[in-house]
């Protein structure tokens, strides 16, 4: 059964309606029309199975059957502070982590980035959303503007609990820094293709961030975040 996002304004009572591109999807691409059912989610975490009742080039409107929590969030919110890597990586990040359960993605800029920020947040955004319908998640996660690795330690430094991949540490592991403990939040914090710079790591440890490392092999940055949240969650009973 298809899955898409509305916003609160579209709910009203037990009516529901659906605008934009999802219109055409529905009734062009998958040729749907009155009667038959699908799945909306507020983007809040509550999924409303709904029938339609109207189809225009417009809008399609639906009746709410019934409302539950979506069973695919976890419990546990995992922010993500993945530095810039270069062209055309980020988009796979943001798609493959919204499909492993994390909840908001801070792009930063790092002293090793060979990129310079730029103002790709709506593209970003979209990326989320598609993978969070795809997946079937109860929220989509929100695509931050890019920040400095000083904004970063700042917004880190906020969070109950929080990691830092680092391929110069050879002694903690995520292991050792989770040990059977149950977080509300947990930040991972991802470096560019040339990793860390030493002061970057001094200023993470500093305020409180463990630095900790992923084994003898050194995995790209792509790589790095959906190695480690399906390992997170798996510590915290989410899989």
């Amino acid at each position: 059964m298809g899955k898409y996002f509305v916003n609160k304004e579209q709910i009203c009572g037990d009516s529901i309606t659906i605008t934009g591109d999802d219109v055409a999807h529905i009734s062009r691409v998958l040729r749907m029309n009155v009667g038959d059912e699908i799945v909306i989610c507020d983007g809040f975490g509550m999924d409303y199975f709904v029938e339609i009742t109207s189809v225009t080039k417009a809008d399609i409107t639906a009746k709410i059957l019934s409302s539950r929590l979506c069973e695919a969030e976890p419990k546990t919110e995992i922010i993500l502070f993945q530095a810039l890597p270069k062209q055309g990586k980020m988009e796979y990040i943001i798609q493959k982590n919204t499909e492993l359960g994390i909840s908001k993605i801070v792009p930063v800029y790092t002293k090793r980035c060979v990129v310079k920020p730029s103002d790709k947040r709506e593209r970003y955004q979209k990326i989320a959303y598609e993978a969070a319908k795809q997946c079937g998640r109860g929220i989509i996660p929100i695509v931050t503007a890019t920040v400095s690795f000083d904004e970063a330690i700042a917004q880190i430094s906020e969070i109950e609990k929080a990691i830092m991949l680092y391929e110069c540490e050879d002694k903690t592991t995520l292991k050792q820094i989770i040990d059977g403990a149950k977080f509300n939040q947990i930040a991972v914090f991802v470096g560019p293709e040339g990793g860390f710079d030493k002061a970057e790591v001094e200023k993470a440890e500093k305020a409180h961030i463990a630095t900790v490392t992923l084994g003898k092999r050194i995995l790209r940055t792509e790589t790095a975040a959906a190695a480690v949240v399906p390992i997170i969650m798996y510590q915290q009973d989410e899989i």
